[in-house]
């Protein structure tokens, strides 16, 4: 309620549709009490006129204008943009003079980070594939407009409210897919696209929100009428991506501070330029320069050049290959002849041409270099790092002429002692000294040679020095990091910080789970040991029960034949005549029967005595029998 102007981006964002559409009809309920006239603008998106069918069928590029905004049919995935873009022309209507509403419908917008084409950029850029792929063949006409004017179009119509409402924003290039991808890979990459199939794995991977490949699809030949006729716009890309395309990588390498690092290592031999040169290029993701290995790559590139272009047929070749295949050829031929010439060594002129081809490379002028140890004199200096466009004159300055693509802009000086670096040597196993070439003669002589390069009137120091680009004298690693500062390539985006993180997470939970099955396996495994050692335990016992219940009855058959035989016919008759005689008390009765028949027959044998008396009565009664009957 506090602003004149409101501008809601849905092209982006399709969350922020909810959010646009009350707020339009929250001010539209609040149109009374508006203190000051307001400006609504939505900036929608292209896909609501996908659909559209062109005007003439047999002349299908002629372009759709806002005329044809009747006619727009949108892509079903946007049904709800063209919804919204309706309800807030229609709320525009009630009272132009406290609230005026516009429809800005966007094409496919580049610029200043990219955007939509980001993903191509960023492919080209890091060259880590052969080419860069294009979604489907590519043929479909992709309306676009650069980011800058596009704010253009809106800050015009918030100064000249105009009173048309419905405008599309598109520039006048009627590029295909294809051809910008192959504009975007030709200025940073390689140039090689390749066309792969939209449900590509490779494709669904690529392009991780499906809404964007949508984008990417689409087929229409549109024109800003309206933006031309009635408003006052100064275009900055107005032709298109590809004919502004240098202008848009410049942009894009700035907007995401995608800057080369370009690092010469100087320094006398056994130093350790290569090893520090390969954990920089590590750290800061740059393009290791060694000469030997570049030399080497270069020979290889050219055998498979010439072996690739011998094996196509006839129909295959053009002119343009057998070209290629003459060029590789005679390089070839030549770098082998100089090399027969200087006992495997090339001249001065042949290794300058190959490590300048080096840095002239799209990977290097892309995200830098690290140059091991060359160029060593002030004149190799002077001839790698001249720039070929501009003229030679007899200015006399002192600065000499170079090209500020390929000199770096870091030069750092690794310093060490004679005497350390002939410790250094001498702690090299046999094997890799002479690999290096430093054995003591050879590292002697190498080592007299770099001092008195370095003595020179005009060393490559020097040369540096003269272009500003002072060296740097460190001897540690981490000097050198400090120096050249944080690095400027593509590091995680907050997107793949979040995955990051989210995998991380499902590996934590992941082990934690892989833990507690673990955890129960092994308690499962304790629980089924102390089960079978409990059965074994319980089978023992009643092994040991079963051995006692048998010896005991061995025991016990003579004391039960005895008493079977002497005792229990006794017993017997007592029972029988107490139940003819049916004394009161019965048990006093069957007593005085037994102890008549024990004092005659088992009087002498008292432990027997006692223990069947126990057995017989309570021990009461056993006592009692003890008692009275003891002496006899």
């Amino acid at each position: 309620m506090q602003c004149d102007v409101i501008v809601y981006n849905i092209t982006e964002h399709s969350d922020l549709i909810d959010e646009a559409t009350w707020a339009i009809s929250a001010l539209h309920s609040e149109i009374e009490h508006f203190g000051s006239p307001k400006t609504f603008i939505l900036l929608s998106t292209i896909m609501t006129w996908a659909m559209t069918k062109p005007a003439d069928p047999d002349e299908p590029d002629i372009p759709l204008t806002e005329d044809d905004y009747k006619r727009r049919r949108p892509h079903p995935n946007f049904k709800e943009h063209t919804s919204t873009e309706k309800l807030v022309l229609k709320l525009g209507k009630t009272k132009k003079s406290k609230l005026a509403t516009y429809v800005v419908t966007s094409g496919l917008q580049y610029g200043m980070g990219e955007n939509i084409f980001h993903f191509f950029f960023k492919t080209a850029w890091l060259g880590e594939l052969s080419s860069v792929p294009v979604f489907g063949p590519g043929t479909n006409v992709i309306p676009a407009i650069h980011i800058h004017d596009l704010a253009r179009v809106v800050q015009n119509i918030i100064d000249h409210k105009p009173k048309t409402h419905y405008f599309i924003a598109v520039d006048d290039s009627k590029n295909t897919f294809e051809d910008i991808v192959k504009a975007i890979a030709s200025t940073l990459g390689s140039g090689k696209t390749e066309n792969i199939p939209k449900e590509d794995d490779y494709g669904t991977k690529a392009i991780t929100v499906e809404t964007d490949l949508l984008y990417l699809s689409v087929n229409l030949r549109t024109e800003s009428v309206f933006l031309n006729d009635r408003l006052n716009v100064h275009w900055d890309c107005e032709s298109g991506i590809i004919d502004n395309i240098l202008q848009v990588v410049e942009e894009y390498k700035q907007a995401r501070q995608l800057l080369p690092i370009k690092i010469c290592l100087l320094g006398p031999p056994a130093v350790g330029k290569s090893s520090a040169a390969v954990k920089l290029c590590r750290y800061y993701k740059l393009h290791h320069i060694d000469v030997n290995e570049t030399i080497n790559e270069k020979v290889r590139q050219l055998v498979i050049c010439v072996f690739q272009e011998e094996l196509l047929e006839g129909n295959e070749k053009t002119s343009e290959n057998e070209e290629m295949l003459v060029g590789a050829e005679a390089q070839l031929k030549t770098l082998k002849n100089n090399m027969v010439q200087n006992d495997g060594q090339l001249d001065d002129q042949h290794v300058m041409h190959i490590i300048r081809e080096k840095l002239n490379s799209k990977p290097c002028r892309n995200q830098g270099y690290v140059l091991d140890g060359y160029p060593k004199t002030y004149t190799q200096a002077r001839e790698l790092f001249h720039d070929e466009n501009m003229e030679v004159e007899d200015t006399g300055s002192t600065i000499p002429q170079y090209s500020k693509v390929l000199v770096p802009e870091f030069v750092i000086s690794l310093d060490a002692t004679d005497e350390f670096l002939k410790e250094c040597v001498r702690s090299l196993p046999q094997n890799v000294a002479e690999e290096m070439h430093y054995t003591q003669d050879e590292f002697t002589e190498s080592l007299a040679k770099f001092r008195e390069t370095l003595a020179e009137d005009e060393s490559v120091l020097d040369y540096f020095d003269y272009l500003e680009i002072h060296p740097e004298h460190i001897d540690k690693l981490i000097k050198i990091i400090k120096t050249v500062g944080p690095p400027k390539n593509y590091g995680p985006s907050p997107e793949e910080m979040e995955e990051e993180r989210k995998r991380k997470e499902d590996e934590r939970h992941l082990q934690l789970k892989q833990e507690e099955v673990e955890k129960e396996l092994r308690q499962r495994l304790e629980k089924d040991k102390m089960t079978a050692l409990l059965e074994e335990w319980n089978r023992n016992m009643a092994e040991v029960k079963k051995q006692e219940t048998e010896l005991l009855e061995t025991r016990s058959v003579p004391m039960r034949h005895y008493l079977m035989k002497y005792v229990m016919p006794t017993v017997i008759q007592g029972l029988m005549d107490c139940c003819k005689v049916k004394p009161d008390d019965p048990v006093d009765f069957l007593v005085t029967l037994l102890i008549d028949f024990i004092s005659r027959v088992l009087f002498n044998n008292k432990l027997f005595v006692f223990t069947l008396c126990h057995v017989l009565f309570t021990p009461f009664q056993a006592e009692y029998l003890f008692r009275n009957n003891e002496d006899d």
